[in-house]
């Protein structure tokens, strides 16, 4: 059912699963997203809120080959309507975009897909307001970041020197999911492509664009990234009952 006051229609929104890390600084001998949290995969939780999203259309999780039976034993604890396309990443980061972007560039140039969200799948605590936040403000504006200020922060220049941040602005701490307008988002990584060239997250890679505005929404200080073993006590804490 199409929701009037949403101004992205419904299905017309992928969900992408970034999964292609380790599990090095948690102490784990295998990739995080993949340690037991409740009793069931790290990574099942984000894949979860799916269903509770009426924009979104497609799931696609991004693995490692190697991952592969984990993954699909993730994808069966989350028990979600949805199918979940999942497909292999690339080394990096961006290259795992590029190919989850690769993989949906039909839908997109088609039209029917309208909005593509990331998000990493060590973060098991986002939940599914903020990802239809962070989806129906990129359809309004072109793309949208969950941020948290970071108060106690300071600016470096080059050589090395703090400085608070000037009058009127201040820093903030980045989190995922971030969406996207689909097309601009394709089209800013063909061109990364062709100029050999790779952005620190998604939303780098559609800075100075026309026509793209990418705007703050509120992070939770409970979408916390789950990156050293103590993380994983604060996120069983922080799960809900």
């Amino acid at each position: 059912m199409t929701d009037p006051e949403s101004p992205c229609p419904a299905g017309a929104a992928a969900f992408v699963v970034l999964a292609g890390g380790s599990g090095t600084r948690v102490g784990a001998g295998e990739n995080k997203v993949y340690l037991p949290l409740g009793g069931r995969p790290v990574v099942s939780w984000a894949l979860s809120w799916a269903d509770e999203v009426p924009e979104v259309g497609r799931v696609v999780l991004v693995i490692r080959p190697q991952d592969e039976a984990q993954a699909k034993e993730a994808v069966a604890a989350a028990d979600i309507r949805l199918p979940v396309e999942i497909i292999h990443g690339g080394v990096t980061r961006h290259g795992s975009e590029q190919n989850a972007l690769d993989h949906l560039s039909w839908p997109i140039c088609a039209g029917s897909l309208q909005v593509v969200a990331v998000h990493d799948g060590a973060r098991p605590l986002a939940g599914p307001d903020l990802l239809r936040t962070v989806i129906q403000a990129a359809a309004t504006h072109g793309g949208a970041v969950p941020t948290l200020p970071e108060s106690e922060a300071w600016a470096m220049d080059g050589t090395g020197r703090l400085s608070p941040p000037p009058p009127g602005e201040s820093l903030h701490r980045v989190q995922t999911p971030q969406a996207f307008r689909a097309t601009p988002l394709l089209e800013a990584y063909a061109q990364a492509l062709r100029d050999g060239t790779e952005g620190t997250d998604t939303s780098a890679a559609l800075e100075g664009r026309d026509g793209v505005r990418v705007v703050a929404v509120a992070g939770s200080p409970a979408n916390l990234k789950v990156t050293f073993a103590e993380d994983m006590t604060r996120a069983e804490a922080l799960l809900p009952h």
